[in-house]
């Protein structure tokens, strides 16, 4: 059993066929229902209605003095709603998975949905302009375009998109259930901290938790330029690879075979330093022909010869000097 557990973490042999989600009618029917629901919570706090008297509610009686011992808890609970733990954790996570299938996918899905997230919610955001309860300066008013950035949560869409993408790229049914169920707990429990934390209103979180069912629901239509975006980042890896084993291989060491310039600069340094150096093929004097040392001695043996010949020999055997010319004149 021991062994199997650790085969299941090396590297599948091959691809495994992944059924990619598509946009059903039930998909699309969520998405509708999703998207009404979006567009009430938004209208019910741009009119002011009985949502934001319940906001006000929530806010004044103040769960976190209700339930104090419940507070050191929650604080660290609600860091699984922050984008940057929540996306390191799941990103790591993918990366194994995509090395593991010899897919990107993965990590391009979560690079997809966090992209919208941040545009989509942050959009909202900013042209809402929605104080927090901490910042409120009117009781029982909405608080909009006044600078603010909470409406809606986005500790809340940010738990259900980063936890909720585990479950879209489930390969399984029984892994997309389970998976399913721990993300909508995860969300939840994010969602309703905020609330008792007094950093959201309840409708930051229930817009929360729809614009990041949405993004998930609509991820499919995303499918086709993840798979382009796979095949550019493969093909680019491919070229690298073939250049890379294209390139020119440098001259390698002791006792292989070594370029000429090399091998002449070995011969002149073992000249230098009085060592003897074996003849390098293609380096020494070429055959027929002396080498420069043979040419420079036989040129000075010929020149002693021709001053000998020039100069007389005595019947000793010492040479003669030469004759003097007379002087002539005065």
């Amino acid at each position: 059993m021991r062994t199997d557990i650790f085969a299941r973490l090396d590297r599948e042999p091959e691809p495994p066929k992944i059924e990619i989600p598509r946009m059903s009618r039930t998909r699309l029917a969520l998405f509708g229902g999703t998207s009404a629901f979006y567009l009430a919570i938004v209208v019910a706090v741009l009119a002011s209605t009985w949502l934001v008297a319940l906001d006000w509610k929530l806010m004044l009686f103040r769960p976190y003095e209700q339930w104090p011992e419940q507070h050191p808890f929650l604080d660290y609970f609600v860091t699984l709603g922050q984008r940057g733990p929540t996306a390191v954790m799941v990103a790591a996570w993918l990366g194994w998975r995509s090395w593991r299938q010899h897919t990107l996918r993965p990590l391009l899905a979560l690079g997809a949905a966090l992209l919208l997230l941040n545009v989509t919610v942050g959009a909202v955001k900013i042209g809402l302009g929605r104080l927090g309860p901490h910042y409120a300066t009117q009781i029982g008013s909405a608080e909009l375009f006044a600078g603010g950035d909470i409406f809606p949560s986005g500790h809340t869409a940010n738990a259900v998109v980063t936890w909720g993408i585990l479950a879209y790229l489930a390969t399984t049914p029984r892994a997309r259930r389970y998976l399913s169920a721990l993300s909508a707990v995860v969300s939840l429990g994010v969602g309703l901290t905020t609330v008792y934390l007094s950093t959201h209103w309840l409708s930051d979180v229930l817009l929360g938790w729809a614009a990041g069912l949405l993004i998930l629901l609509g991820l499919p239509w995303c499918e086709p330029l993840i798979a382009r975006a796979e095949a550019f980042i493969l093909g680019l890896r491919e070229q690298w690879r073939r250049r890379r084993a294209s390139a020119p291989s440098l001259p390698v060491a002791s006792g292989g075979p070594r370029p000429a310039v090399f091998a002449q600069r070995g011969t002149e340094a073992g000249q230098a330093d009085g060592a003897p150096r074996e003849p390098v093929a293609g380096v020494g004097p070429t055959p027929g022909r002396p080498s420069a040392g043979t040419r420079t001695a036989t040129h000075d043996r010929s020149r002693a010869h021709a001053r000998s010949e020039r100069t007389p020999v005595t019947p000793s055997g010492s040479r003669r000097p030469p004759r003097s010319r007379p002087m002539t004149g005065g």
